[in-house]
């Protein structure tokens, strides 16, 4: 007699080979899906460190070529914070670091962007990081052992601003011929009697708090708050009782804490303190106060004390016209902005003079924003943002 023949029993090793290829193929997929994933992740890491690179050379930027080479230096100390794999990335060629007038170029390699004639038309940055391996864990029969990835980033000056932030709370009296303020010109800012005042004459704004002690502190590390051309604020009507104030303020940028109770690590001095140099002696040397700082000159650099931070002679000051003070309201109405240069430390006495250079060269400095409600920019004043 004839035994019917188990046919699910013939079939069980073709199920296993089935059920092997099929897991093997979901393996593959999640794997596949983890490198991609790390992918993303190392990318995002990658153009994150380009971001940082990109701005912080933008933020070198000015009209100078000192600006182009310590821009390249701040990029690759920017680029060497971030690691990946615990390896830093590094540039290693002239090519990593590019600068250009224009957002689509043509863009030009540091040597040659850092010369006369060059620099000062310069306005934007382009950073690319080298090809860094990503090794691949699961797909690598498929993609390989490992992917190399690169990111590139685009920062320069912003549009003019029309809104400023961390102005010096002091506002500078000027005539109603806003012409009359030369870039370049040394001013001799001082504080007014509180019964007149002129062209030249300061007002202590009390944006910074109605105290002598707030003012010092304003004026060393600059308001936390943002202005635009067309404000109004209250002034202190006595600001020959707050001169030491301002002078201490002041006196902070150049590493003279005397008197004051501003903390050198929150309120820093610049990192070149000589005073009786010019804005052009200054930006040549620029970066030249930093520790291992080279090519640079003692007839016009002394580094601080205390660890500085570049730019903090250069003050924005908000500027008002004689005309549209109001002597007996106290008030000021902001005309427009200024960056000036400190020359020297304030002097001493009750009027706190500030020798003050106006600067005329475009350059990165503080904050600030463009409000298209508001007034036109002020084509020499830009901060540094990400284009692309």
């Amino acid at each position: 007699m004839n035994r019917p023949i188990n046919k699910r029993k013939s079939e069980r090793g073709s199920v296993l080979v089935l059920s092997t290829a099929a897991m093997l193929g979901v393996l593959l997929a999640v794997g596949l899906g983890v490198d991609i994933s790390h992918f993303y992740l190392a990318k995002t890491e990658l153009q994150n460190a380009a971001d940082a690179a990109a701005l912080a050379a933008a933020s070198a930027i000015n009209s100078n070529p000192s600006g182009i080479t310590e821009g390249a230096r701040r990029a690759r100390v920017a680029m060497n914070k971030y690691e990946f794999n615990k390896d830093s990335v590094q540039f290693t060629n002239d090519d990593d670091v590019l600068w250009a007038v224009n957002l689509d170029g043509p863009y030009l390699k540091t040597s040659a962007a850092a010369t006369d004639g060059v620099a000062d038309h310069i306005r934007f940055v382009k950073v690319k990081t080298e090809e860094s391996p990503v090794g691949i864990a699961f797909a690598s029969i498929v993609l390989g052992n490992n992917k190399n990835m690169t990111a590139e980033a685009t920062a320069g000056l912003s549009v003019p601003l029309n809104t400023f932030c961390g102005f010096i709370p002091l506002s500078v009296l000027i005539d109603a011929d806003l012409s009359l303020l030369v870039p370049g010109t040394t001013y001799t800012i001082r504080a007014g009697s509180g019964s007149t005042v002129s062209p030249g004459d300061y007002q202590i704004l009390a944006v910074a708090g109605p105290g002598g002690v707030d003012v010092g502190f304003g004026i060393g590390a600059g308001v936390d708050a943002c202005a635009q051309p067309g404000d109004t604020y209250v002034t202190d009507c006595k600001p020959g009782l707050t001169a030491g104030k301002v002078r201490t303020g002041i006196n902070s940028r150049f590493d003279d804490y005397q008197g004051s109770q501003l903390d050198p690590t929150l309120e820093p001095p610049d990192t070149n303190i000589k005073e009786n140099i010019t804005w052009a002696d200054y930006s040549k040397y620029f970066g030249c106060g930093r520790p291992g700082a080279i090519n640079c000159d003692s007839r016009y650099v002394t580094p601080p004390s205390h660890t500085g931070v570049d730019m903090r002679r250069v003050v924005l000051i908000p500027l008002v016209k004689v005309t549209e003070f109001d002597q007996g309201r106290c008030e000021v109405k902001f005309s427009r902005f200024g960056a000036f240069f400190m020359r020297t430390k304030a002097s001493n006495g009750s009027g706190g003079d500030i020798q003050a250079e106006y600067i005329e060269d475009r350059l990165a400095i503080g904050k600030g924003k463009y409000n298209p409600a508001g007034g036109a920019g002020d084509p020499l004043l830009a901060v540094p943002v990400l284009y692309q």
